[in-house]
């Protein structure tokens, strides 16, 4: 949510006092108190929640807090790790587990990303130079770490593994991309940013650009989405974990195409990328199915998918090359045709639909279309929901 859509949120209780002002029956002290910007729930977990505040809140007490742990988990290499509530004062046992854990120096759960932009807004807030600094270090990082063909992997030093992969999953990539974007721009909170390490976020992004564009995937010589991940040597579509197979993706494409989509002016090559990529997550469609995820009533997590007609359209979060079949691969590493083939633990732990197209077929891609003066792709395929979407009832509790 944004801080406009926040503040359109707070506007009608606002408009009701003011009524009651007019009337007499309130005093302005009480407008004032209303409008005042409303901290953090205390003991609410790192998220970005806390980059969604208004830029005077930034320089509190409890964001210099929030801040100043911050810099006590940034790396010597000046990464951060994932999966790690910064909201939580660190000890020392707390950032030992941190690298012991494998969690550290990351993109991945919006690892480093994420801590970099609060201490921008903080550095703009405070203009304290130790969060400007730490910020800095934050960038040389991302420099560090882009591969020269514009990507950039999971975790950074390189390790062995899938975590080498240029990486698209979970935003990984998108997410550095808009914030070097950003700072490139000189765009708010970043203004402080030197002008050596804006001219070279701005040539991070043009590779990282370059690189999306060289790995979107073709079929029958038609432009079509992107795999979760690609081998950072060949660009080939690649494994991940067991449950992540190389793939055609229905949720790290969106977030590509919108940051595409975000790119002035685009150049014939990004409109096509987009207008394959539109039309590809067109064409697979699911329509009339129902995802659900969640414990169930036998007191045990599951995924299932079952008819309803009212229903918006879904996506798989992955589709087999080639034949654009939704498949799913539980931890043995088999590639299966329905949800319910897949083990409950599977099933019940990972999305394997998303939604995420439906607002950017629906909205975006036709403003941005009608923008560009470029003719909305059509949908290329019927409503009938593509092979092996086939809908399996959810458990009956024992």
């Amino acid at each position: 949510m944004t801080d406009h859509e926040l503040q359109f949120k707070a506007s009608a209780p606002h408009r009701a006092l003011f009524l009651l002002l007019l009337m007499g029956l309130l005093v302005p002290a009480i407008i004032l108190d209303a409008q005042e910007t409303a901290a953090p729930a205390k003991n609410r977990r790192w998220g970005d929640f806390y980059l969604r505040q208004k830029p005077e809140w930034y320089a509190t007490a409890e964001a210099r807090r929030i801040a100043d742990n911050l810099l006590q988990h940034q790396s010597p290499v000046g990464g951060w790790p994932k999966s790690v509530d910064f909201t939580a004062a660190p000890t020392p046992q707390s950032l030992a587990d941190a690298v012991s854990g494998g969690r550290a120096n990351s993109l991945d759960n919006d690892a480093t990303t994420e801590p970099m932009q609060f201490l921008a807004r903080t550095a703009q807030s405070t203009g304290e130079d130790k969060y400007r600094q730490s910020f800095a270090r934050g960038l040389d990082y991302l420099f560090a770490a882009q591969y020269p063909n514009g990507g950039w992997p999971q975790f950074f030093p390189l390790r062995e593994g899938y975590y080498s992969h240029i990486t698209y999953n979970d935003g990984a990539m998108i997410h550095a991309l808009t914030l070097l974007r950003d700072v490139a721009a000189g765009q708010p909170p970043y203004g402080f940013v030197d002008a050596d390490r804006r001219a070279k976020a701005a040539a991070a992004v043009t590779k990282g650009i370059d690189c999306i564009l060289r790995t979107q995937i073709k079929q029958d010589g038609k432009l079509t989405a992107w795999c979760a991940q690609h081998d950072e040597k060949t660009l080939a579509p690649a494994w991940a974990r067991n449950y992540e197979i190389p793939s055609l993706s229905g949720a790290e494409s969106v977030g590509i195409v919108r940051f595409l989509m975000e790119i002035e002016p685009p150049t014939p090559e990004i409109i096509a990328a987009v207008e394959g990529a539109v039309a590809w997550l067109k064409s697979v469609a699911i329509t009339g199915l129902r995802y659900e995820r969640g414990m169930q009533a036998d007191g045990q997590r599951d995924g299932f998918v079952k008819p309803d007609p009212t229903t918006g359209p879904l996506w798989a979060r992955f589709y087999e090359l080639g034949s654009n079949r939704p498949i799913f691969t539980g931890r043995d590493k088999i590639v299966r045709y329905s949800l319910s083939e897949i083990e409950r633990e599977r099933r019940g732990g990972y999305a394997f639909y998303t939604d995420a197209a439906e607002s950017l077929l629906a909205r975006d891609y036709p403003l941005w279309a009608a923008k560009h003066k470029i003719v909305p792709v059509q949908k290329t395929a019927t409503d009938a929901a593509p092979a092996g979407a086939s809908p399996i009832q959810p458990p009956k509790a024992k």
